[in-house]
């Protein structure tokens, strides 16, 4: 059935998969849409689909890049890389990637659409930090501490390690594509079992359903 994961072997291989699958579920929300359609506000929330989605992308890489670090890979700047340059990638999209994703943690990123963004090119960006992020949980001694960004809300942790890091990634990015469920639906009536079966390349409703 569209939108369920794959069975997972493991705490690494259930933190990854399931991560990863929510920031696959914010991309569903985003397929067929216009450029007017991204940046519509269709209900009193702030967010678009378009700059939840922008702010969902600075979360997933900010915690991947945080979560790269505690685990001394060296590669944390890579991994922001990942959401904003890819083939072709323009360098001051990679520097605005980096910059948003770190802004996110202490909620600061700006959540703007950019100019050359479109449904299409979300999309590859969500779906490219979801397995980043994947990747750097599996990478990562779930054990290994991982400090606490500065901001109000985070005022009394001392402490956090990359479990609790993946879980609370995990949490905040279902949140978000529940939030953008709404937001598509009231847009123009389209729904998440649709739209993970479009993009799973599945009828919808299935056969005998």
């Amino acid at each position: 059935m569209p939108f369920l994961t794959t069975d997972v072997t493991g705490e690494h291989d259930g933190l990854a998969v399931f991560a990863q699958q929510q920031t696959h579920q914010v991309a569903t929300t985003l397929q067929g849409l216009s450029r007017e359609q991204l940046a519509t506000r269709p209900t009193v929330s702030e967010f678009s689909l378009g700059t939840l989605a922008r702010h969902v992308l600075a979360v997933t890489v900010g915690f991947a890049a945080e979560i790269r670090q505690a685990a001394g890979s060296g590669d944390a700047e890579d991994g922001a890389e990942s959401e904003g340059e890819g083939e072709g990638g323009d360098e001051a999209e990679g520097d605005a990637s980096r910059a948003d994703a770190s802004a996110a943690l202490t909620g600061d990123d700006s959540g703007e659409l950019r100019p050359t963004d479109t449904a299409g090119t979300l999309i590859e960006e969500l779906e490219a930090a979801g397995a980043e992020l994947g990747a750097a949980i599996r990478a990562a001694d779930l054990d290994a501490p991982v400090p606490v960004p500065e901001a109000p809300w985070f005022s009394g942790e001392e402490r956090w390690t990359v479990r609790w890091v993946a879980l609370h990634c995990l949490e905040e990015v279902a949140r978000h594509a529940g939030h953008a469920d709404l937001l598509r639906e009231t847009l123009d009536g389209q729904f998440a079992y649709a739209l993970n079966a479009l993009a799973d390349g599945e009828p919808w409703p299935p056969q005998n359903w």
